[in-house]
């Protein structure tokens, strides 16, 4: 089902009502953020509206000719509570989208917060967040948005829809991540049985520095237990409902998954 008005609502009550509602948005329901305050104030404020805690952020890359422009070159989405799935060996894992918004399937590292970040603690070095990290998982987000055009607009749009997360999956623990580099693991993306990605992580430690100083900013610094995205290994690779995918991870049990529809 697509909702076609949301005259009547704000931006964020246009996203939080249609991911309630389970139902797709056939244009963006507002005016188009221009800055990255516009458009994390229209994030924050949906996130004030939704009804489950965050338990963690995602993290997704800013393409370059974006980058120079908004002064960035990564963008942070919550990730709820109700959302978080542990993958367990032989099993499959139903992940809910929206079938008539836009949905992929992101492999990611995921860092696990080993404590509280101090909460006026604005600016991070690499060597300082790294202290942060806990356990380290490969695992899997779900980018899932009502709106079918999310990605085509560009990342303030993006970010304005909880960062296009829908949903996270941890999956194994890399246990000697510390003695062994995290690119010396090989991660491959398969979906309806092709491969459509194979590659090594490309540094997570900047994307968890990025995240401290991001949350920190908006009052919402990083707690124990929280689950960091690192950003999508092999690609960010456009799914549909009714589809399945396994990932495959160097020294880890497969991840399998199938896009369901939400609602």
């Amino acid at each position: 089902m697509i909702k076609s008005s949301t005259a009547e609502m704000t931006t964020p009550q246009a996203f939080t009502s249609a991911r309630r509602d389970s139902v797709g948005l056939s244009k963006y329901p507002g005016d188009v953020p221009k800055t990255l305050e516009q458009a994390y104030q229209i994030q924050e404020e949906a996130i004030n509206l939704w009804p489950h805690d965050i338990a963690g952020w995602k993290i997704g890359g800013i393409g370059p000719d974006h980058q120079e422009v908004l002064g960035a070159a990564k963008l942070a989405g919550p990730v709820f509570e109700n959302q978080i799935y542990m993958s367990e060996a032989g099993s499959v894992i139903e992940m809910p989208v929206f079938a008539d918004g836009f949905a992929a399937i992101e492999p990611e590292i995921v860092f696990i917060v080993a404590k509280d970040a101090p909460p006026n603690k604005t600016d991070w070095t690499q060597d300082e967040a790294a202290d942060y990290i806990g356990k380290v998982h490969i695992g899997v987000e779900i980018a899932s948005s009502p709106f079918p055009e999310i990605n085509d607009m560009g990342p303030l749009v993006t970010i304005s829809d909880f960062g296009n997360n829908n949903g996270l999956i941890i999956g194994d623990e890399l246990s000697n991540w510390k003695s062994s580099a995290l690119e010396a693991w090989s991660v491959e993306t398969i979906i309806e049985g092709k491969s459509v990605g194979v590659t090594t992580p490309p540094g997570p430690l900047e994307s968890f520095r990025f995240i401290l100083e991001n949350t920190a900013r908006r009052g919402r610094p990083l707690k124990t237990g929280m689950a960091i995205t690192t950003g999508a290994i092999t690609g960010v690779h456009q799914a549909y409902a009714g589809q399945s995918s396994t990932i495959h991870c160097t020294g880890a049990t497969d991840i399998h998954l199938k896009l369901v529809p939400s609602g």
